[in-house]
């Protein structure tokens, strides 16, 4: 195992360790369940939390030949130099705004997801002014009702420009492409009809020309239970993080996934204190009779959520606690019953499990959320630790 440790070997208040290897196997595990589609590994929000450089080196070493991002900024970030991601690698966003910066994704050769006419518009004059064609997909709303080009004339209308567009040499269709609403509820009666959309537009825009190098449309939940919804490639998320998609589909151990992160703090303080001490904010929590209080230096501020306030679960020398009170800005106490670890003693918040940890899933059920959310808002004041970073390890 190799690791990257705090600058200075500095001792670190916090740390959220990031296992590649998991990274990397969790692909290989999605790989395989769509063997006959590219892999797009997205690594949107910094890699759902994890790094977004890393984890994306990560899944290229396991066979992702595409990378997915949301906005062009985050793109961009992996085509700078240092970022490490092959230039052979597509990388594809798809949340733009008008005025973003189209000129710079062309020169970066950037797949740009295209949404209305008024995206049409701005990238075909960065073309222009890049003097070379942008690469281009052109993103269906089958049902989903967020982004996405309607069916039937705004559909028309913007394949028809997007052809214009090709024949004058200002544009490249790469891809055509949609998401889904609800499959990660295994039945959903949205699923069918979506897909059956989704095949209706793509044989319209093939039938006027268009010639796509990908389409898609499923995302982790899809590539784990649609294999029909495959089509040329699949783009998992949170899955390729470790992190199941829902309950309804089952624990990562039940999909062959191992969750790569684990976020874990050194207690501050051990205290004695009487029975009908408040704690924190409000006095929410009182203790019951004489015990100690460990003080845990994570809050909102990097990411521990307030509604999981005396519900959250920790993993203290063995034992499971519970967030005593509510959660601060920077920090949060347990009641550890009258054990008493020493100051530094480790406290872990969740991670795999594999100790007996809490995993990511019991904080989304703690804080009434989903884990997407546990592992995507872990802030910027947590420093990101990584081990077993080379494929080789």
């Amino acid at each position: 195992m190799n690791e990257t440790v705090a600058p200075g070997g500095a001792a670190l208040r916090a740390r959220a360790e990031i296992d590649l290897a998991a990274v990397r196997a969790n692909v290989e595990v999605l790989r395989a369940q769509a063997p006959g589609a590219a892999f797009m590994a997205v690594v949107k929000a910094d890699g759902y939390g994890h790094g977004a450089a890393p984890c994306a080196r990560a899944a290229v070493e396991a066979g992702a030949t595409w990378l997915g991002t949301a906005t062009p900024q985050e793109a961009l970030a992996l085509r700078a130099p240092g970022a490490g991601v092959p230039d052979d690698v597509r990388i594809m966003c798809w949340l733009w705004t008008p005025g973003g910066p189209w000129r710079e994704a062309v020169e970066a050769n950037l797949d740009v997801s295209l949404s209305g006419m008024w995206a049409l518009d701005e990238v075909m004059e960065a073309a222009r002014l890049a003097g070379r064609p942008a690469r281009v997909q052109l993103k269906a709303d089958t049902g989903l009702g967020r982004g996405g080009c309607q069916p039937g004339d705004d559909w028309t209308e913007l394949v028809e420009g997007a052809l214009r567009a090709e024949a004058a040499g200002l544009v490249r269709v790469t891809g055509l492409w949609s998401h889904f609403a609800c499959a990660d509820e295994p039945g959903h009666p949205s699923i069918a009809p979506q897909l059956t959309r989704f095949r209706e537009m793509i044989a319209y825009a093939q039938g006027r020309g268009v010639d796509p190098e990908v389409r898609h449309i499923a995302n982790s939940p899809a590539t784990l239970t649609l294999p029909e919804s495959h089509f040329d490639l699949v783009r998992p998320g949170i899955a390729m993080y470790g992190v199941s998609p829902s309950p309804e589909i089952g624990a990562p151990a039940d999909l062959g996934l191992h969750p790569a992160m684990t976020l874990s703090a050194s207690l501050a303080l051990v205290k004695h204190v009487p029975a009908g001490h408040g704690v924190s904010y409000g006095h929410h929590y009182v203790t019951p009779g004489a015990t100690t209080l460990g003080l845990v230096p994570l809050g909102y501020a990097d990411g521990i959520p307030r509604h999981a306030s005396s519900t959250g679960p920790v993993l203290v020398e063995g034992k499971w606690r519970t967030v005593a009170g509510r959660v601060a800005m920077d920090q949060f106490v347990v009641d550890l019953g009258g054990d008493e670890p020493g100051p530094g003693a480790e406290a872990v918040l969740f991670g795999p499990g594999d100790r007996g940890e809490p995993t990511a899933e019991d904080w989304a059920q703690a804080a009434g959320t989903i884990g997407y959310e546990i592992v995507t808002r872990i802030g910027s004041r947590v420093p990101r630790v990584y081990v077993n970073e080379g494929s080789g390890t």
